[in-house]
């Protein structure tokens, strides 16, 4: 059903453009009015600056310049953001203290189709070297995607699908480094060709590297004096490697008034676990490591049409269907274990209002049919048919001076198993208000009601489970999580300072969680999902300031700085981040850039009843950004992350007492844009 509401609504597309063939040419938009729009918070345009939530973007030039990684630990030290950092192979981002099945991953506005949310051993199947840019989303601003979205949203963006011709024909980028930490070597880039109505798309994605190195023994005198464990004093966290590659291409009919288009992608990942690395007890059952062996193969189609239809003025489409495997895989043997599988299509469709006298608005649908399957000794939660339907509508009201945001969008889920079905209808609303007291100034205020359906895995789960440690069971008679947010936030952009801050809060009624019961299975500790109050509240605060400006130079001070704290009815949550603090000075000329940055972390000591406390950490990092040839499109950079060596680990992990983060690195490459 859902693919034949895609073609009909293609078919739309489709014939509008041909209807509007010879329309006047749209205005063109300049780069940097591109860069300050946020394409996921709505349908329709809104800027960066007056948004009324939290939102942030890395864009491609950011991107370029990161280290290679996974996406949660590309997005790590954004504010509000951690990474769940399951080894160098897989991570997720961890957003206001939420993970999981609370934090929705797209890619171009629908979903992964994966299993990334099921465990964080499961690495996201789409890569950040992919992306154009990478939009985070938090609170109220979420309610278009669904409960999903309840913790945050994260929507990684590409043109895989050109929506626009390309410059001069032929435009496109490359960018590659290597580390000295885990040797390390990386290389992705993209292409666009075709000055229309056919214009082509290809890119491609590669990264490995080997176990790397810390600055002491992998396990933690925590974990060793409570469990009574010798440590192994080798200074490499073990089973480390990644190797990944991602290649696709699309092909768009682009014109004036929109495009229409198609693509496929490859995604294939080899990464090891780590492992507890003692020299005492040995246990002679112990299976030995493991490595994940994950593919993807996914077909997307997208498209935007302007048309004149009674009170819209633009049609926009995404869905995407997805075949995916990942396979747990014994080093010793070579055998296969456990094998997760998922095969789906998800598609939105919106229908954009035209703009009358500052009001803007858009109705949304959205549909998902999954089937979800866990094969092998390991297979802890059954075979799975999920279906998701939504229907939405936001609107906008600015006055100028002032300005209202609302939205209202129905969900429905059903599951059903060979024994069971479930289904749950939650409808979530969100209503903010926006004023701006003086020229540069703005400031919101956001309430909102979101409501979020349980997981195949909380429902079903009964079995062992070694990504996180233990024998996990679900409970069937899960209600949906309700929880109600309101966020406050303040901005100043101006000429030199730009400042924005974001006072929050979150209360959930029914909030799924997971605790140990005493008992033991498969030698494993028994955690079993229920359902509590739970509080949640922070803040974050980012900003900037030109110290010196004196022709084309200039001297920047950055800072970030981000804390949360929760509660429920038994005390404090699993892997909440303790406070963090950023600080960064920045020295730029046409043709080189210096960056120097310290980052505090604090300690961790108010934990669930299970967990051990986490030592606080700083870290000091440096980059040199160099254009060779003036007015071209090559940078030349080194990146030195982690100088003074610091024991990093990260409390949100699951691993942390085992796999602390990588110690000292020194990363050298490129970029070029042409």
């Amino acid at each position: 059903m859902l693919r034949r509401v895609a073609f009909s609504a293609a078919s739309l597309i489709a014939l509008a453009a041909a209807v509007s063939a010879h329309a006047e040419d749209a205005p063109a938009t300049p780069d940097n009015a591109v860069d300050k729009v946020v394409i996921t918070a709505a349908p329709y345009a809104v800027s960066l600056d007056t948004v009324t939530s939290s939102v942030n973007v890395i864009t491609r030039d950011k991107l370029d310049l990161l280290p290679p990684a996974g996406l949660g630990d590309t997005l790590n030290g954004q504010p509000g953001l951690r990474s769940t950092f399951y080894g160098p192979g897989a991570s997720r981002p961890v957003i206001r203290g939420l993970s999981g099945p609370r934090v929705l991953v797209l890619e171009n506005g629908v979903g992964q189709v994966d299993a990334s949310s099921l465990s964080p051993d499961h690495a996201v199947a789409s890569d950040p070297g992919e992306a154009s840019r990478i939009e985070v989303l938090r609170g109220p601003s979420t309610l278009a995607y669904g409960g999903s979205g309840i913790g945050g949203v994260v929507n990684i963006i590409d043109e895989r699908v050109p929506s626009s011709p390309a410059e001069n024909g032929f435009e496109g980028r490359i960018a590659g480094s290597a580390s000295t930490v885990d040797d390390g070597k990386s290389i992705n880039g993209s292409a666009k060709f075709g000055k229309g109505p056919l214009v082509f798309a290809i890119d491609a994605d590669h990264r490995k590297s080997g176990d790397y190195d810390v600055p002491t023994a992998p396990v933690s005198a925590r974990l060793a004096n409570r469990d009574g464990l010798t440590p192994d004093p080798d200074k490499t966290v073990k089973n480390t490697d990644v190797e990944m590659d991602a290649y696709g291409a699309g092909v768009s009919y682009v014109h004036d008034s929109g495009f229409l288009g198609v693509a496929i992608k490859k995604t294939d990942t080899t990464y090891g676990v780590p492992y507890l690395q003692v020299l005492a007890p040995i246990d002679p059952d112990a299976e030995g490591p493991v490595s994940i062996h994950l593919q993807q193969t996914r077909y997307d189609l997208r498209g935007e049409q302007n048309v004149d239809l009674g009170p819209f003025d633009k049609v926009r489409l995404s869905v995407g269907h997805a075949k995916y495997e990942h396979a747990e895989v014994s080093v010793d043997s070579g055998e296969v274990g456990t094998r997760f599988l998922s095969d789906g299509t998800e598609g939105r469709l919106e229908l954009v209002q035209k703009e009358r006298d500052g009001w803007q608005g858009a109705v949304g649908f959205q549909a998902l049919e999954r089937h979800f399957s866990a094969i092998g000794d390991e297979a802890f939660v059954p075979s799975t048919d999920i279906k998701e339907y939504g229907v939405f509508t936001l609107q906008r009201l600015d006055r100028g001076v002032w300005g209202v945001d609302a939205g209202l969008r129905f969900d429905s889920r059903e599951l059903k198993t060979d024994f069971t079905s479930k289904q749950f209808d939650n409808v979530s609303a969100s209503l903010g208000v926006f004023y701006k007291p003086a020229d540069k100034q703005f400031v919101a205020l956001a309430l909102s009601r979101n409501g979020r359906a349980p997981t195949e895995f909380e429902l079903f789960a009964d079995g062992p489970h070694p990504g996180t440690g233990g024998y996990e069971v679900g409970d069937a008679d899960l209600k949906s999580e309700k929880v109600t947010s309101l966020e406050a936030t303040y901005r100043y952009t101006g000429d030199r300072l730009r400042l924005e801050g974001h006072l929050w809060g979150a209360w959930y009624d029914g909030f799924i969680e997971e605790a140990p019961t005493g008992a033991i299975e498969d030698s494993l500790p028994v955690f079993q999902y229920f359902q509590t109050d739970a509080k949640f509240h922070g803040a974050e605060v980012e900003a900037s300031y030109v110290a010196w400006r004196g022709g084309e130079q200039s001297l920047k001070l950055e800072g970030v700085y981000d804390w949360v704290r929760g509660s429920t009815d038994f005390g404090a949550p699993a892997r909440i981040p303790p406070w963090a603090l950023t600080g960064r000075v920045i020295w730029s000329a046409p043709r080189l850039d210096v960056q120097a940055e310290v980052r505090r972390v604090a300690s961790q000591n108010r934990t669930a009843s299970f967990e051990l406390p986490t030592d606080g950490y700083t870290q000091v990092n440096a980059m040199v950004t160099f254009k060779p040839i003036a007015d071209s499109g090559l940078r030349l950079f080194v990146d030195g992350r982690n100088l003074t060596n610091e024991t990093i680990r990260e409390h949100v992990s699951f691993l942390k007492d085992f796999a602390p983060a990588p110690g000292r690195s020194v990363r050298a490459g490129f970029a070029w844009r042409f």
